[in-house]
């Protein structure tokens, strides 16, 4: 496993692309593994003949693991030196790549892809009779089981544990009345599984943790008033069309986000803990929050000040295409200044995002709704949507946080400001 930088230590096979025995090329794609950071196909480091596969899909590796040998002449296997490959030995324990993946604590083979399929659709893996090689369950036989078909009943004298997805485990109970209740063999339908806290989840998890436990988090809540933004993103989306363009209003709340960050520059800036410095960025790129299959990703817009709308459009299409089929690549999420989560999309009024540590901080944007407000002492019926800022208390103070999320609404309401700032559509 090489060195994939940006601290990142460990990863997850996702899928072999070659298998062993395969004649590659130097630099041909061999394996696709999932990190904290993206999903990345690591190149071989020579041209040769593939010797034994050391990891299987599903598995966790880190850096310095070997994860492949390589034939050498006369049909003897070794280990390449290279890039991608490290000196470190295998243990003996470690399985062949051609075995599929089996749930711990159960009887469950099943591969990655197929027990994610079974927990869309609601199906315990261990009511199913697999039909691949060794027993494995395919993703057929889990869709059977959906329909009502080709489950069994499993016997277990198990006392159900505690999962980290906790659910209620039922009884079975036979039609008979004359079962005798004194056998200690239970019938039991399993309605529990183990889920291993790994690859995506796993990143998401301890980056979320060490951002609560190190930045003193707080959060300041607006209201913003859309109806004025809502009237030129109309005007402008028939230009937007003929470019091919999707426009949304974030290309215009992260320029109005970028005013506001020049205004205030810690609110651009990282923390590095271990010097005790602050990094402030004179660049404004801004990450924007991904909801995919794989969990959260933070794909990274660069140079915002320097796009226009339709530029930033074009880019967040893009990039959040690539971050829902794992494409995206690893410079594609690295280098963020600040971080915006649209949430309105999906509905809520007001949430607390977490920093994107080490960032200072974190701009939610909310539910546009019609709402009856008072403008000049008439009650009007406006676009209305709470902003919440959250940011790192030990960097920026709570004035400075008021004033920044003011500079930014005062531009998202009044939009010919971005123009009068030398912003373009095209």
């Amino acid at each position: 496993m090489p060195d994939l930088g940006e601290g990142v230590a460990e990863g997850e096979i996702v899928k072999w692309l070659v298998r062993e025995g395969d004649s590659v090329s130097e630099d041909q794609p061999m394996v696709e593994v999932m990190t904290d950071k993206a999903t990345v196909q690591i190149p071989s480091p020579t041209t040769g003949k593939v010797g034994k596969i050391l990891t299987r899909e599903g598995q966790a590796v880190k850096v310095g693991d070997v994860l492949v040998t390589f034939e050498e002449t006369g049909g003897s296997t070794g280990q390449v030196q290279g890039p991608s490959i490290s000196k470190a030995t295998p243990s003996s324990g470690e399985r062949q790549k051609t075995e599929p993946l089996r749930t711990p604590g159960t009887g469950v083979v099943a591969t990655p892809a197929t027990r994610k399929l079974a927990r869309d659709l609601n199906i315990n893996m261990e009511s199913i009779s697999g039909s691949g090689p060794r027993g494995r369950i395919t993703d057929d036989d889990v869709r059977k089981a959906a329909s009502g078909a080709g489950q069994k009943v499993v016997v277990s004298e198990r006392t159900p544990q505690p999962s980290f997805q906790s659910s209620q485990t039922q009884v079975f109970r036979p039609p008979s009345t004359t079962m005798n209740q004194t056998s200690s063999t239970k019938m039991t339908l399993e309605r529990e599984e183990r889920v291993p806290i790994h690859g995506i989840r796993k990143r998401i998890a301890e980056k979320m943790a060490k951002s609560v436990h190190t930045a003193a988090h707080v959060t300041h809540i607006d209201e913003v008033d859309f109806t004025q933004l809502i009237a030129l993103r109309e005007k402008a989306k028939p230009a937007a069309e003929k470019q091919n363009v999707k426009l949304t209003f974030l290309p215009f709340i992260m320029k109005a986000a970028v005013a506001s960050l020049r205004e205030f520059p810690y609110f651009n800036a990282s923390v590095d803990d271990e010097k005790q410095e602050i990094i402030v960025k004179h660049y404004y790129n801004i990450g924007f929050a991904a909801d995919t299959p794989n969990g959260l990703i933070v794909p990274v817009v660069k140079d915002v000040d320097k796009k226009s709308i339709f530029e930033i459009a074009r880019d967040l299409t893009d990039l959040s295409e690539k971050a829902r089929d794992g494409k995206i690549a690893l410079e594609e999420i690295q280098g963020g200044t600040f971080t915006i989560t649209n949430i309105g999309t999906l509905g809520g009024m007001i949430s607390t995002p977490i920093i994107n540590s080490p960032e200072v901080a974190i701009l939610g944007v909310h539910k546009i709704q019609k709402k009856p407000v008072v403008r000049d002492d008439q009650i009007v019926i406006r676009d209305v949507s709470f902003v919440a800022l959250s940011f790192d208390h030990r960097i920026v103070d709570g004035a400075d946080a008021a004033r920044f999320t003011s500079k930014m609404i005062t531009i998202l309401e009044n939009p010919g400001l971005l123009m009068m700032d030398g912003v373009s559509f095209t």
